[in-house]
Parts: C-alpha cells; sequence; structure tokens
C-alpha cells in the first residue's frame, strides 16, 4: 500500500541544553540564527535557520526534564525530529502507522513549527526516539 503522505522536508530539530542563555548566544551570533519566538513557561526558544527551526529546551525546563539528565554519556539530547509531510491526514497516518504496530503517542494537535502553526502527530521509533509528522500551516481567516 502506499504512504498517505510525502516528506518535504526538515521542519525542526529540538536541541536540550544545559544553559539556555548561552546556547541562545552560540546559535544567534555564531550560526546567525535569529530568534523567532521564546516560550518561557516551557523553557523553549525557537530559532529560524534559514527554512528550517532549530528549538531549544533547558534541560530543567518543562519540556527538557521529560529527557532526563544533560547530554552526556547517559542522556541524550535530541528531543525529537519533525519532518514536515504532505498532506496531513490524521486518520490516514494513524491507519498507516498501525500497519506497522506503531500507536500515536496521543492524536493529532496544532504545534508550532518552521511555517507557523500546524497539525502534528508523534510517536516514537523503535529505539525510543520521538518523531512527529507535521502538516502544512493552518491558514486562520485575516491571516491571508
Amino acid at each position: 500500500m502506499p504512504r498517505p503522505f510525502d516528506v518535504q522536508r526538515i521542519d525542526h530539530l529540538v536541541l536540550r541544553v544545559s544553559d539556555l542563555a548561552r546556547s541562545i548566544a552560540f546559535y544567534r551570533d555564531v550560526l546567525g540564527c535569529d530568534m523567532e519566538r521564546q516560550r518561557e513557561h516551557l523553557g523553549l526558544v525557537h530559532l529560524r535557520a534559514g527554512a528550517s527551526m532549530i528549538d531549544l529546551v533547558s534541560v530543567d525546563g518543562k519540556l527538557g526534564a521529560r529527557g532526563g539528565a544533560p547530554a552526556g554519556r547517559e542522556g541524550r539530547n535530541v528531543d525529537h525530529l519533525c519532518l514536515r509531510i504532505e498532506p496531513f491526514d490524521e486518520a490516514a497516518l494513524v491507519e498507516h502507522l498501525a500497519r506497522f504496530g506503531i500507536t500515536p503517542t496521543g492524536p493529532a494537535d496544532t504545534n508550532f513549527g518552521a511555517e507557523g502553526e500546524g497539525l502534528s502527530l508523534y510517536f516514537n521509533d523503535p529505539d525510543g526516539n520521538t518523531l512527529e509528522l507535521k502538516g502544512p500551516a493552518i491558514v486562520r481567516e485575516g491571516d491571508a
């Protein structure tokens, strides 16, 4: 059976960092990434990296703490990989994943990414790495 989507590109990569301010300065000053959005309640910063995003989460913040110890021999540094797909049809995606014995971690939800707010679905690979399939940005009335 054909897949119900095609991967378009990497939408964003989320890195767990031990010093958020230091990492923001590095990605801003060394790589030229501009801060797109900061969500202090989550310990999360979205940085523009060309057409994609690099998200930084503090290891002691709400999201970063889920990954355990800071990056090192015993801790993971990457929170998840997001792939931009099209089309985004939740029912077709869930059915496709089920054929491989994969169950999403929850229902599709609206999340922010490189193109703005859009629906995404999370699941884990065989090693427990989290993957996110993200559809196109949602165009709201008055945005166009």
